[in-house]
């Protein structure tokens, strides 16, 4: 059994003996604390933080870090408290357990809950101090080697967790060592039979093609001696998970996977790498399209080497990845290499460009935290945002960005500054206009224009694919729709208010303070927001004011509804809409009902759908139009039209010559000779749809033009 001894000796390699007896210290503060706990294996729970530590150490990391190890489930299971961590080994370890340790304080109902919470206060953490995350890799792929005691639905719900999250952080720090191992377990506690026969048809597979790979090795560092370029091949493995979707996302057989045959080749410096692919493209003719350069742009975990794929004997496919010795302790270490190297007291610029990088993605992860509405919405966004395929654009200055595949302009815009996501009009792509829509490729340049008073649209939710822009146009969205519920709030109250000849304006602070009270509302503006996503009817909330105002209450027949209708201009924005069912334009006589949610709909006087609120004036509002209005409103004809050629070119025409835009058309046959064409336009108002029906209606093959009602 390994123990803290040995543990010891193999610190020896790394840290000086003042440090490491520190760690033992720990370890044995652990043991004492945890005394009489046992693990579901039957273990003394004491060696699971040693084998944690044990796992730390094999990355090199620091003595707090093995010390918060030690003692990560101190305070979770023990009656120890943060403070005497603190007292006896300094505030740092005790900072780094109390970010490792779980949300047992709160009971949740839902297990997802539960977990996002964990996650946030885990966030939280790593921006105090980012090894937290480290340690807590660690404790996650001990837990996982020992899943075997679990019952089969336990396992398989840490694997889906460990596989959605934690496998991804890995990823996204470039631990790649931890990343792989928590895959391959996952996988193996998720579909045990699909792993293991995986396992078995790989190990059959590596002893038939032995003496293939051994040949090609060979004559990889042969061709590296003949030019006298110092250089190590290795062969690479592929992992079970890696395999399995393969073979599931590209509809392969196993054997067409493992005829791909992968080698490593580490080297001292960055020219070499470069000098070493020129040879190996020598040997072996490379595949077109195949070769990626991350060392001059690396991932955005630090990653760096070069990848190309070359045509081998019989045509068969050989992965080549160049990379130096630090390169290498990278992409197995990521951002732990920064420890490695600070425990050599020799800071690398690999290893600080690296940690530089992740405090950034942990900046970004609080914004978002900020902006998410909750715990599940939050951790939603990282799930998306954790495991992108990159691709790299340019600013005009010639810095490079690095978004997920499938990455839009509004993507690029919300990833410069929330600020110029937020405002941005418009984009120039290579110095050319482009829809905000567009996905963007490597290489692209782009440039965002923007202006002052512009806001997000509702629209660009459908298109966004990182979960920054998503999550940064959401809060958006509520905010502007908040600040239009309380401007539309502040009216209808205003308007019900002089039914009881009074207004807001007029009324004391004191009376707002006691309404408040009995209306359940914290402020003014919470009620005025209330009111105008129609959550709560205004001339309730009038009464109670006028109540207090007046210091009795009122005859319920004083209320009468104020002839002063409320005036629109359709620039309201989200907390007013326009009824599909009769679209009504400036000019129509207009009234207004308040749904739940949504605000104010505005309806033709006459719509039928308005029939059954009639009898209820409390919630119909008499609206008009204001008298500057320039927005353009969707209106429904249907037109009886003799069936010929050109019939739609001819009316697109007369429509676009009166100024106004198709939205929508349809062609219905009536029979041989007549057809029904029901068309929706945008238009100005109700004179500017009386100019386009006469047009429509002077041509010799219409005989009915009928704008529809409902």
């Amino acid at each position: 059994m390994f123990t803290i001894d040995d543990l010891a000796d193999r610190l020896g390699g790394y840290l000086p003996a003042d440090e490491i007896q520190q760690v033992k210290r720990a370890f044995y503060y652990a043991e004492q604390a945890h005394d009489g706990q046992r693990r579901r294996s039957g273990e003394p729970y004491v060696t699971h933080p040693l084998a944690v530590a044990n796992i730390l150490a094999n990355m090199h990391m620091d003595h707090q870090s093995l010390m918060a190890a030690m003692l990560h489930d101190v305070i979770e299971d023990t009656g120890v408290s943060k403070q005497a961590l603190s007292e006896q080994f300094g505030s740092s370890v005790a900072e780094l357990v109390d970010g490792v340790s779980k949300l047992t304080q709160i009971t949740f109902e839902d297990k997802a809950v539960a977990q996002a919470e964990n996650f946030q206060k885990m966030v939280l953490a790593m921006s105090r101090d980012i090894r937290v995350i480290i340690v807590k890799l660690a404790d996650r792929l001990h837990n996982m080697r020992t899943l075997g005691a679990l019952r089969p639905d336990k396992k398989r719900r840490i694997a889906r967790e460990t596989l959605e999250i934690y496998a991804r952080v890995a990823a996204r720090l470039g631990i790649n060592t931890i990343r792989i191992e928590l895959e391959d377990l996952s996988f193996q506690a998720i579909h045990p039979m699909r792993a293991e026969r995986i396992k078995r048809a790989v190990a059959s597979a590596r002893g038939n093609r032995r003496s293939a790979m051994r040949q090609i090795q060979s004559s990889l560092q042969q061709s590296l001696d003949d030019e006298q370029l110092t250089g190590t091949v290795i062969g690479r493995q592929k992992h079970l998970l890696s395999i399995y979707k393969k073979m599931r996302d590209q509809q392969k057989p196993f054997a067409e996977i493992m005829d791909v045959f992968g080698f490593r080749i580490i080297t001292e410096d960055v020219a070499s790498c470069y000098r070493i692919l020129g040879v190996v493209h020598n040997l072996y003719k490379p595949v077109p399209g195949r070769f990626k350069d991350y060392i001059a742009i690396p991932k955005a975990n630090g990653y760096q080497s070069l990848h190309t794929t070359l045509f081998g004997q019989r045509g068969m496919p050989i992965e080549v990845q160049i990379r130096t010795r630090e390169m290498e302790a990278m992409a197995n270490n990521g951002i732990a290499a920064h420890w490695l190297y600070k425990a050599g007291q020799t800071a690398h610029p690999i290893a600080e460009g690296s940690h530089a990088r992740a405090r950034a993605w942990v900046k970004g992860l609080l914004e978002m935290q900020r902006h998410a509405g909750d715990s599940l919405e939050f951790i939603e966004h990282v799930k998306n945002d954790l495991f992108p395929d990159d691709i790299y654009v340019f600013t005009p200055k010639g810095d490079i960005m690095e978004l997920p595949q499938g990455a839009t302009v509004i993507d690029f815009a919300y990833s410069v500054h929330t600020d110029i996501g937020n405002n941005c009009i418009a984009c120039r792509i290579d110095r050319h206009l482009a829809p905000l829509s567009t996905r963007l490729e490597s290489g692209q340049t782009l440039e965002i224009i923007t202006a002052p008073g512009a806001r997000p649209n509702l629209a660009w939710l459908n298109f966004v694919s990182t979960a920054k822009a998503r999550s940064a146009i959401r809060h958006a969205l509520k905010h502007q729709q908040q600040s239009e519920a309380i401007m539309l709030g502040r009216r209808l109250l205003n308007k019900a208010l002089a039914s009881f000849e009074t207004s807001l304006e007029e009324l004391d602070e004191s009376v707002f303070e006691q309404a408040f009270k009995e209306l359940d509302v914290a402020s003014l503006d919470a009620l005025l927001e209330s009111l105008g996503l129609g959550n709560r009817m205004a001339h309730v909330a009038a009464r109670r004011l006028a109540d207090v105002a007046q210091g009795a209450h009122l005859d319920q027949g004083r209320l009468q509804s104020s002839d002063k209708a409320v005036v629109i201009s359709g620039s309201e924005g989200m907390v007013l809409s326009f009824a599909r069912c009769c679209h009504p334009l400036p000019g129509d006589p207009v009234m207004g009902h308040l749904s739940v949610g949504k605000g104010l709909v505005v309806h033709r006087s006459e719509c039928r759908n308005l029939a059954e609120l009639r009898n209820d004036p409390d919630k119909l509002f008499a609206l008009e139009w204001s008298e500057e209005i320039d927005e353009d409103f969707p209106v429904a004809l249907r037109i009886e039209i003799e069936s010929r050629r050109g019939l739609v070119a001819e009316l697109a025409g007369l429509v676009t010559d009166a100024d106004a835009n198709i939205e929508r058309i349809g062609i219905e046959e009536r029979d041989a000779r007549l057809s029904t064409v029901n068309l929706t336009l945008s238009v100005k108002g109700r004179v500017h749809l009386a100019r386009i029906m006469k047009r429509i209606r002077n041509l010799p093959s219409v005989s009915k033009i009928t704008r529809i009602a409902n």
